[in-house]
């Protein structure tokens, strides 16, 4: 496996997500453009995982493609929405850093000791009712919140109803964050410790 990975279909999803996203970047102001290119994005987020799996065409490269172009696609929206919208992709890029430096591509699989909420919501690649209810927190509630702020969603109930579900669900996402944050500066520094000692 060496450059033909860039290649892989999975990963030529990936760079089709990049296109989408900036696409829509350019049409923020444009809810109908927007939100079909954001939302398109987001489902073949599910496609080339699964597709990688398929096709036998799991790397490396793609584990780190698709977090790449996660979090540029939510850094993006949370960054153009609010004017702290900033920190929700900050500290998705560190802890980006924290797993795919410790924990490599396999990251998914690698929470067997953490906590066990933490557990839970890892559980098969996130692939359970509490994995899915983060994901979707994780993923949709910029958009969700998008929506709210073009008036796109008309009834009181559905916005409260669907922004506390989704409210909650990036929450429990932000627990999980902070504790790879946390793993990830203990192994440093336990790491230097280790090494002052020799």
């Amino acid at each position: 496996m060496g450059r033909e990975v860039l290649l892989y279909w999975p990963n030529i999803i990936g760079y089709i997500r990049i296109g989408l996203v900036l696409t829509a970047y350019a049409a923020f102001k444009r809810p109908t453009t927007f939100i079909p290119l954001y939302t398109i994005s987001i489902a073949l987020d599910g496609v080339d995982g699964w597709l990688a799996r398929r096709l036998g065409q799991t790397s490396r490269f793609g584990a780190w493609l698709d977090v790449v172009v996660d979090n540029l696609s939510r850094g993006m929206l949370w960054s153009l929405l609010f004017e702290w919208g900033w920190l929700v992709p900050a500290v998705e890029w560190c802890v980006f850093v924290c797993n795919h430096n410790a924990r490599g591509a396999e990251w998914k699989s690698s929470f067997t000791t953490s906590p066990c909420l933490v557990r839970a919501i890892m559980a098969n690649g996130f692939r359970t009712p509490l994995g899915t209810w983060v994901i979707g927190g994780i993923h949709c509630l910029p958009l969700w919140l998008y929506g709210y702020r073009w008036g796109l969603l008309s009834h009181p109930w559905i916005q409260i109803l669907g922004t506390l579900v989704l409210v909650v669900g990036r929450l429990l996402g932000f627990l999980v964050e902070i504790w790879c944050i946390w793993t990830h500066v203990k192994y440093l520094t336990e790491d230097e410790t280790e090494e002052k000692t020799r």
